[in-house]
Parts: structure tokens; C-alpha cells; sequence
């Protein structure tokens, strides 16, 4: 166990770094004085996510604090996540809610974003309650493109979450620090630190919609390997003169 606590403290990879960088900077994320919660679900993102802001927090010329908190679903061993937030210097909170048995009780069609919307309201919320004015969540690159495929496909709009979004009834605003950064860069970092990854205690893992645009896309990009650079392009980029509207009838 020493060993693994040994690679906890070894700053980011370069590459990461540099994407996380740009991505705060760009979308002006993080400002001096800011209290930033990090929602840490236990997955490789939001992980590598706490590992890369205690990083930038020792060496950034802005000054922000720094806490993780973790909305724990039933029978959720949050000890290692513990263990990592005291190695890093990091002040950790465990939120036990039954999301997983009112899913189940609601016989929720939707259960991935009911899940995710409850787990962002009740993170926004305890960061209200304990003055933090920053929540940022871990969805990657990979989170972004597959989320605008779902959304065209599934409901016929184009359109992915924001880079930064504030939610007025918390009055948090959401930040999204690893939105630039691929999945697969993004596990081969966890790997080469070796970071207390959790198992999922998720029934529906594996079998959702969004493991299915997953497959879709990993498919698409055999034929276009720059698909996920076209998609952030086109959603930065979308012109009123690429819409369709209706034209006016005299």
C-alpha cells in the first residue's frame, strides 16, 4: 500500500496537464478566491479530476480551496476514497442517499439521468450549505461528444451539457475542468498512478443508452478518426445561418 500511496503524490502527466489547463483558462473556471468541491463519484474521471486541481493548487498563481464530496448509493465503501482525499491533503464528505432504491420504487425509465441529476442537486446543494461557489464534475471529452449523439439521436437536438453552467437555485456554478481530455488518456493516467478506483455498485451499468452511442461511436471513429474534434467544432461553432427555420408565410 506504501507503494501505491508513493505514486499519489506524483504530479499529472504533461499532456493532461496542458488540456486541463487550456479547458479552465479558456472557459475561466476557476478565479482567485474561489471554494471548488469536487464531486467524486469513485470513477476513473472525477479521480483524475481531484488528482489534477490538489495538483494546480500547489502550483497555480490563483489561489482556490479545494474538497471532495461523494453522494454514496447503498452498500458504497467510500474508505480508500477517504484515504486518497487525506494523502492529497483534500477535506472529504460521504453523502449516503438511496438513489439506487427510489429509481427502483419510481420504476424510473431514464435511470442514468434521473441518477446523475440527483447526484448533481444534492452535491450543488451541500456546496451551497458550506460555502463552496465551484462544483466540478468529471465528464471528459468522451462524456461531451456522447452526450451530443444521444441527445440528437434520443430527442432530436443538438446539443451537449456546457463547459461551465451555474444552476440559480444554488446559486453553484458547475464546472467541467476535464472537458478537453480523452478517455483513454484519461485511463492510462489512472493506471500509471494508481488510483482507488471504485467498483460500480450500479445495476443498470453496462446495459444503458449510453453504452450504446459508446459502441456506435467507437465504430464511427474506425472510418473518422477526428469525429469527436468535429463534433466540439460544430458545437462552438454553430451559426444562426446553419439553422433551419421556418420561413414566414404571407
Amino acid at each position: 500500500m506504501n507503494g501505491i500511496r508513493k505514486l499519489w503524490d506524483e504530479p499529472l502527466c504533461r499532456a493532461l496537464r496542458r488540456r486541463i489547463g487550456r479547458a479552465l483558462g479558456r472557459y475561466c473556471m476557476i478565479a482567485e478566491g474561489d471554494r471548488v468541491v469536487v464531486g467524486l463519484s469513485g470513477g476513473k474521471d472525477s479521480l483524475l479530476l481531484l488528482h489534477a486541481l490538489s495538483d494546480l493548487r500547489c502550483r497555480s498563481p490563483v489561489h482556490f480551496d479545494l474538497a471532495a464530496c461523494t453522494v454514496a448509493l447503498t452498500g458504497m465503501d467510500v474508505s480508500h476514497l477517504r484515504e486518497y482525499c487525506i494523502a492529497r491533503d483534500v477535506p472529504y464528505t460521504a453523502l449516503e442517499h438511496p438513489i439506487m432504491e427510489i429509481i427502483e420504487s419510481r420504476s424510473e425509465r431514464s435511470p442514468c439521468s434521473f441518477c446523475a441529476n440527483m447526484r448533481r442537486g444534492l452535491l450543488s446543494t451541500w456546496a451551497h450549505d458550506n460555502g463552496f461557489n465551484r462544483l466540478a464534475l468529471g465528464h471528459s471529452l468522451d462524456d461531451a461528444v456522447e452526450t451530443f449523439f444521444l441527445n440528437l439521436l434520443r430527442a432530436g437536438r443538438a446539443r451537449s451539457f456546457q463547459p461551465t453552467a451555474h444552476m440559480t437555485r444554488s446559486d453553484v456554478t458547475v464546472i467541467r475542468p476535464l472537458i478537453a481530455s480523452p478517455e483513454a488518456a484519461i485511463i492510462d493516467e489512472v493506471k500509471r498512478l494508481g488510483l482507488p478506483v471504485l467498483e460500480t455498485v450500479c445495476p443498470f451499468a453496462g446495459g444503458t443508452e449510453r453504452q450504446r452511442v459508446k459502441d456506435l461511436l467507437e465504430a464511427l471513429r474506425r472510418d473518422v478518426p477526428d469525429l469527436f474534434a468535429n463534433v466540439v467544432n460544430a458545437m462552438e461553432n454553430l451559426s444562426d445561418a446553419d439553422r433551419w427555420t421556418a420561413a414566414d408565410m404571407h
